[in-house]
């Protein structure tokens, strides 16, 4: 993410009680590997101009972690590229591919193929993010086409044959039933599929991990900026530290949205910690340093999707966390919770690189290499096809004005991978972060 720019499987899946059957646990992996010959990938682009996302992602794999044209990078070899809207004014797409001899292609069965009747790349990046695309009149989702690239990759892997890893930038989509049919889909065909956030992976200060199964008695995660576009990231910054507790995660049993003055309300009625939200507060350096100052009914923000809002969780073991999005108010995103049989809060800020290279969005070409290279997913999936249906709740919510729901459908089981964050003890790869 990135702060400047604003904005035998479910065949059993679906289960009789309408949950989402867990993912088959995977190995660990090593980040530790020897330099190896460059895997040839593809990218599918929605838009494609400076500081982008396909900016921050895709032209790493061209230039390196740094951007420089020196200096280590990812072993991916860029060999083409689909991009839906080349129009875009600023587009560099084209640029970047006669410099670098990449192909631009046409469509997405050509960029896998390269017009050929095969599958000639090892991965498959989706970075469905920016761009000109309409929004749900409802709730004001943005209809990214993160389905459509991915069906049409499915359906280019079905007619030549061959899956190969498919990594998906962001939610998966911006419908919860979206998220359900790509995630059975590429069980069934048996490929891997990455998707989700940079936050799971970027910088955390004071280096927190959870240890698995530890007793988490409540949690809360402050967020800023637009309600989808970074809700989704604070969601997944949030799930990435609980579902290390006890039991690893069930699911959410019910989803709360509150706005304006519902806000405060919540709190008075335990849905949401003042004292985490204080934690939390604690640890990023730049935010306010009186939380009880914060006003939501005061906050500045333009347009209903950036306002502040609080959205609680109810879990299917009976765990309750939060995510708290301020609007402008903190500038960052930072997690705190209170463990059983400890009197302190712990916490930690995720600390993004918020100007050119945008070194976090290293961390995540880092770990689609490794699930190439070992057909296995660095880190759950389910993860994100969890935030992805919490968020759609979540902005169904919002469209109505702030509302509890009951959410059967998403309990998602998993257990808590152990891929590492970027100064984890066990990260390979050391990047500046200043």
């Amino acid at each position: 993410m990135n702060t400047r720019s604003r904005r035998d499987f479910i065949a059993s899946s679906l289960l009789a009680s309408g949950g989402v059957a867990v993912w088959p646990r995977l190995k660990r992996l090593s980040a530790a590997e020897p330099p190896r010959k460059k895997l040839p990938v593809t990218a599918l682009i929605t838009a494609y101009y400076n500081v982008s996302h396909a900016d921050v992602i895709v032209s790493k794999i061209l230039e390196g972690y740094q951007r420089n044209g020196e200096g280590p990078g990812p072993g991916l070899q860029l060999v083409s590229m689909y991009v839906d809207q080349p129009q875009h004014v600023h587009d560099i797409s084209r640029k970047l591919a006669d410099k670098h001899g990449v192909r631009l292609c046409q469509s997405v069965d050509e960029a896998i193929t390269l017009g050929a009747q095969k599958v000639q790349v090892a991965g498959v990046l989706s970075i469905g993010e920016h761009g000109d695309y309409p929004r749900v009149k409802e709730t004001q989702q943005k209809m990214y086409p993160r389905r459509r690239f991915f069906d049409e990759t499915v359906a280019t892997f079905r007619r030549c044959g061959k899956s190969v890893p498919y990594f998906n930038d962001k939610h998966l989509s911006y419908r919860w039933e979206d998220a359900v049919e790509m995630v059975k889909t590429a069980r069934e065909m048996k490929f891997p599929l990455l998707a989700g956030s940079s936050l799971p992976l970027t910088w955390r200060f004071p280096a927190l991990e959870l240890g698995v199964n530890c007793e988490v008695e409540s949690a809360l995660t402050i967020g800023y900026g637009p309600l989808e576009d970074y809700g989704f990231h604070a969601l997944e910054a949030h799930q990435c530290m609980i579902e290390r507790r006890r039991g690893g995660e069930t699911g959410v049993r019910s989803v709360r949205v509150a706005i304006k003055n519902q806000i405060r309300e919540a709190a008075r009625e335990g849905d949401w910690s003042t004292d985490l939200f204080a934690a939390a507060r604690r640890a990023m350096p730049r935010a306010p340093e009186d939380t009880d100052a914060w006003d939501p009914l005061r906050a500045e923000f333009e347009g209903d999707l950036n306002q502040p809002a609080a959205y609680m969780m109810e879990h299917e073991d009976g765990l309750k966390s939060a995510v708290v999005m301020t609007a402008g108010w903190s500038g960052g995103f930072a997690f705190a919770c209170r463990l059983k049989g400890e009197d302190r809060p712990r916490a930690c800020w995720f600390k993004l690189q918020d100007w050119g290279p945008f070194g976090h969005f290293s961390y995540l070409l880092e770990a689609f290499e490794a699930t190439i290279r070992s057909e296995q997913t660095a880190y759950p999936v389910e993860r994100t096809l969890l935030t992805t249906g919490i968020l759609d709740r979540c902005m169904q919510g919002l469209a109505l004005g702030g509302t509890q729901r009951k959410t059967p459908e998403l309990a998602v089981h998993y257990a808590a991978g152990d891929w590492p964050f970027a100064n984890h003890v066990r990260s390979k790869l050391t990047l500046p972060h200043e």
